[in-house]
């Protein structure tokens, strides 16, 4: 007769402690925010369960470590769980993300019953001589939906077996008299005893989602009990419940206190981003998509995160866009891409699509939005292509390997699609492609590439390419900025650019001048480029990545790594240079205004300044440069000035910089160093616009260069400002204002 002999029905609802039901033992959750670094301390994360209350594990930080359970074999064994997976995993190191396990695999001792790829899922145990393993056999989990799992071992029947939803959908046969040898593990729940690490820090191969009603027997339960498991609970419910969608989701109000994330900033609900992209206009909204990680704040696995706003500043999540997926083009990640519209006029997204089993790994995949089948105006629904619609193409100059980022627009009655690689030469470059139907696409030149050995830092692949028009020169030519983001060996990681031509008879850009240039000079602050023509205002608008440039631990206590710059307008200046301004809804985002001062002394300004303890601000300030050697705003500083970020330019240099030596007293900090680029100014006035979003700083100069970079102050009271001036000069206006979030 079987016995249970372990019950966790997590029904406590809160707490950071769980009671195993049978031995009557609490156990500890391990969470990340039980003893938070950057915000308040908060509780693991409960949910309505199947039954009662449930706990939803993170996916990367939180697990519960018992005992081993207290024989030392079990002739037979049954477990059985309500899951609803949050997200899969890659599987790192072949191993899968344990829901419960207790084993050794090396040493052919204990158990494992985990997910993998895709939502496969098995059962593994081992007897001393041998590891036994039962997959699915074709049924994987669903995601956010409650699924009934259960995994026997009966070698007195000669099998071991995995159900679901009552229902057996896997045999494996085995040796009668085996034994489940426990060995000396502690039993863990939501981690794998013996994962695959990055640096020491993050253990993959960990659960995410929901569990309940976990349990153990020291028996194979039957067939039928096993079906009545499941029927009571469908029984009781009359239907298995949907699962709310706010409870799996990743919940912006975790993070509520972090006195480094920002507010008003383009950031996910939580875990990794790196680069947005993709910006699209529909129906009325504006939509980004990013690069982002559910399973943790870590570059792994990655899938499409994506945001909506009626005004490209106020963002609200949406459910997670595109997903790698067995059977399709991308099983290994859904890397960057773009947005266009399709010949019916509805969104499509061309991305990098991933495939470990091919080489290359990388080519170009198509998504289209389901709205002309189900009028999905919110883009929450995506059909891909089965196959490849543009690979990599041989013998034309192309390094083969490296072939990502489609940048995709249309002209005419042809689409053009850019895709960022390298070159036989060593150096990066992007190849064209034209498509009369977003399907078959047709090679046609190199759009543009340099001389390496002049120009090594622009590295060997060229990453992100963005091609916008931004206005007419003086003469009537239609002017391009061309961006891409260089990788590799020797590469400045910084977003760099030309103004210049379409030559579209021939395929390829005309710069005006070879050298290329910066639009930030923040030093790996402002990277990862994508951008659109605006449909409602014809302008030109970038997005861009701030690399966050903290340890993997500090990301890992804080749960959340990177985020974007603000939406930026590019356009043609008059002097043919290019213009840079935060877009103009930035102003939506003002609240109170704390300063509106005009023809003053620095030290009126600096009075004013003093009263003001903030890190959520917009600043504006203009000065006569004339006298000026050197102007600069300390930011975010305690109140004895042992921690602050000074910006300054200095006109007897022509340098737009930052001192970060006083950025922070931590000593492992990466955000040090001082940081500065050219910037030449012929006007008479010095005008500076400063965003302060509490890691995030921004400066942005006479609309000609900008400055992004971050600060970790140890002291939670470094808040405070101050204008600093070598030379003589009045304030001619200075203006600040208190900054909303962006997030409801």
């Amino acid at each position: 007769m079987s016995r249970l002999i372990a019950h966790w029905a997590f029904d406590e609802g809160i707490g950071k402690a769980t009671k195993e039901q049978i031995n009557e033992q609490w156990h500890d959750i391990d969470y990340v925010f039980n003893d938070a670094t950057d915000k308040p301390s908060s509780d693991p994360l409960w949910r309505q369960g199947i039954e009662g209350n449930c706990l939803l594990f993170d996916g990367y930080s939180t697990s519960i470590n018992c005992e081993g359970l207290s024989p030392k074999s079990l002739s037979e064994m049954t477990i059985e769980a309500w899951v609803a997976p949050r997200s899969f995993e890659y599987g790192a190191d072949g191993k899968l993300s344990a829901i419960i396990n207790q084993h050794n695999q090396d040493k052919h001792v204990g158990f494992l019953l985990g997910i993998y790829r895709h939502g496969t899922w098995s059962f593994q145990v081992g007897t001393g001589d041998e590891w036994l393993e039962v997959w699915d056999e074709g049924h994987p989990l669903p995601p956010a939906e409650w699924s009934h799992i259960a995994a026997v071992f009966s070698p007195q029947h000669g099998y071991m077996s995995l159900y679901l939803n009552g229902e057996q959908i896997a045999t494996k046969k085995i040796k009668e008299g085996s034994k489940v040898v426990l060995g000396e593990e502690d039993l863990v729940i939501g981690k794998h005893n013996h994962p695959f690490m990055i640096e020491d820090v993050f253990s993959l191969n960990m659960y995410n989602g929901l569990l309940d009603e976990l349990k153990i027997y020291d028996g194979a339960l039957s067939p039928i009990k096993l079906l009545n498991h499941y029927a009571r609970v469908k029984v009781i419910k009359n239907e298995i419940p949907e699962i709310p969608y706010n409870d799996l989701v990743l919940n912006r109000e975790v993070y509520e206190g972090d006195r480094h994330r920002p507010r008003y900033h383009l950031i996910p609900p939580g875990h990794w981003m790196n680069e947005p992209h993709a910006p699209i206009f529909f129906k009325g909204k504006y939509h980004i998509f990013y690069q982002h990680n559910p399973k943790g704040p870590y570059w792994h696995y990655i899938h499409w995160g994506h945001l909506v706003s009626d005004d490209l500043v106020h963002w609200h999540d949406m459910p997670i866009a595109l997903t790698p997926e067995s059977g399709e083009v991308d099983p290994d990640g859904v890397w960057s891409g773009s947005a266009c519209y399709d010949e019916f006029g509805v969104p499509a997204l061309f991305f990098t699509a991933g495939n470990d089993a091919v080489f290359p790994n990388q080519m170009t995949g198509l998504a289209r939005s389901t709205y002309s089948e189900d009028g999905d105006v919110l883009l929450t629904k995506w059909k891909k292509v089965d196959k490849p619609v543009t690979l990599q193409t041989i013998g034309v100059g192309m390094k083969i390997g490296d072939f990502r980022d489609p940048f995709v627009w249309k002209e005419d009655e042809l689409w053009y699609q850019l895709v960022g690689t390298s070159h036989e030469d060593g150096g990066g470059t992007a190849a064209l492609y034209t498509s009369s139907n977003l399907i078959d696409w047709k090679y046609q030149n190199l759009f543009y590439k340099t001389d390496h050995e002049k120009y090594p830092y622009l590295g060997p692949i060229w990453e992100l390419p963005v091609f916008l028009p931004i206005g007419e020169d003086e003469e009537g030519n239609k002017k391009y900025v061309f961006l891409i983001s260089p990788v590799g060996e020797g590469a400045d990681v910084e977003v760099f650019y030309w103004i210049g031509v379409w030559d579209k008879e021939h395929y390829r850009f005309v710069p005006d001048q070879e050298e290329p240039q910066l639009i930030d000079v923040g030093d790996f602050h402002f990277t990862g480029p994508s951008g659109f023509i605006d449909p409602k205002t014809d302008r030109a608008i970038v997005f861009t990545i701030t690399q966050g440039q903290r340890t993997l631990q500090e990301e890992y206590n804080a749960g959340w790594a990177h985020n974007g710059g603000l939406p930026l307008e590019l356009y043609l200046r008059h002097d043919g240079g290019l213009g840079v301004r935060p877009i103009e809804e930035i102003t939506s985002l003002r609240s109170e205004k704390l300063i509106n001062l005009e023809n003053v002394s620095v030290i009126e300004a600096n009075r004013l300044l003093a009263e003001i303890q903030s890190d959520s601000l917009e600043i504006q300030l203009v000065l006569k440069l004339k006298e000026i050697e050197e102007v600069g705003m300390s930011v975010k500083m305690s109140p004895d000035k042992e921690e602050e970020t000074y910006l300054y330019y200095n006109r007897s240099r022509s340098i737009l910089g930052v001192n970060r030596e006083k950025t922070t007293l931590n000593p492992l900090a990466r955000t040090k160093g001082i940081q500065e680029g050219k910037l030449e100014i012929q006007e008479e006035l010095l005008s500076l616009q400063l965003f302060l979003d509490k890691s995030m700083i921004e400066l942005y100069v006479n609309e000609q260069k900008s400055l992004t970079t971050r600060s970790y102050p140890t002291n939670e009271e470094a808040l405070g400002l101050e204008l600093r001036v070598r030379g003589k000069t009045d304030v001619v206006s200075l203006k600040v204002w208190s900054i909303n979030g962006a997030y409801e």
